[in-house]
């Protein structure tokens, strides 16, 4: 019993000397400068059981910048008559020179810890921001795309790595409108008003493979993309939708004033590789994510 007793005076008086302490106290922990950072799986012939990993393994701190299990061409998903790449998502990283890695994503260990960026080339749009293939350099405030391509067997179109800043100026009552070629050979692409029909003059007359189109800008609508050359595609691009002007953010889209969109011309998979195979996989897929989000916005419905 004297034991109980003495434990119990010791309890008694910690919670006084935590009681002691102002109950509102706060304790400021700062705020940590962030970077929005994305990654996009192009490469169409390789990836673990459920795809690539892509974390930063540089800092001794808790963020949830990693993108794990990402898939060739980002979970592309069809609804409502457009294909969204789903996976397709800037996440908050810390900014600074950070030091990543590339894995593939698998339930075997021998193949999870198998790493592809020891040896990919460097995009020359890079330079600014990805001074080697494992370090990437990134500004608070800002967002960066990184693009994995090529195939991972090789050859002329060897797999290679891109990263850029993606932070496009903003259309005002406008939208823009970009292309990103992931395929092995040069297309031609345009964009244009659904309505109205495609263009006589292709909106990008030429597109490199591996590389990215400049922004153009055009009225708010309901637009779509053709694509041939190298491949053949088309598609209609993601629509978005206007807020409510209060507690609902207007999303990204065609549709709404200001915001930016992407569509990106993915290859077909290599048959027998370790990408998704068959169904849309077996064709070349034109799918879409946003650049630029609009302003909160009102829908005038609403208002």
């Amino acid at each position: 019993m004297r034991r109980i007793y003495q434990l119990s005076i010791a309890c008694l008086a910690a919670g006084v000397v935590s009681a002691c302490k102002s109950p509102d106290q706060v304790i400021s922990t700062g705020v940590l400068p962030t970077a929005g950072v994305r990654f996009i799986n192009a490469v169409p012939d390789t990836g673990g059981a459920s795809g690539l990993d892509f974390r930063f393994e540089d800092l001794n701190i808790v963020e949830n910048s990693g993108q794990p299990a990402v898939t060739f061409r980002n979970n592309p998903v069809t609804a409502a008559g457009w294909t969204g790449s789903n996976q397709i998502q800037f996440k908050a990283a810390r900014a600074g020179t950070r030091h990543f890695k590339i894995f593939l994503d698998d339930t075997l260990q021998a193949a999870a810890s198998t790493v592809l960026n020891t040896s990919l080339t460097v995009d020359p749009i890079s330079a600014s921001v990805m001074p080697n293939d494992s370090t990437l350099i990134v500004d608070a405030g800002k967002n960066y795309t990184v693009i994995l391509w090529g195939n991972a067997r090789g050859g002329a179109n060897a797999m290679r790595i891109t990263a850029f800043e993606d932070d496009p100026t903003d259309p005002g009552a406008n939208v823009a409108l970009r292309v990103i070629n992931a395929t092995s050979t040069a297309i031609t692409a345009s964009a244009f008003l659904t309505s109205a029909g495609a263009p006589a003059t292709a909106t990008w007359p030429t597109v490199a493979p591996y590389s990215v189109s400049s922004f153009v800008t055009g009225p708010p609508g309901a637009y779509s993309y053709t694509v041939t050359g190298g491949v053949t595609v088309s598609g209609t691009a993601m629509p978005g939708a206007p807020g409510n002007g209060s507690d609902l953010q207007s999303l990204p889209g065609t549709t709404v004033a200001g915001s930016a969109v992407t569509g990106i011309v993915f290859p077909a998979s290599v048959v027998g590789s370790r990408a998704p195979q068959g169904g849309v996989f077996a064709n070349p897929q034109l799918s879409f994510m946003w650049d630029r989000r609009p302003p909160l916005g009102c829908n005038p419905a609403l208002c």
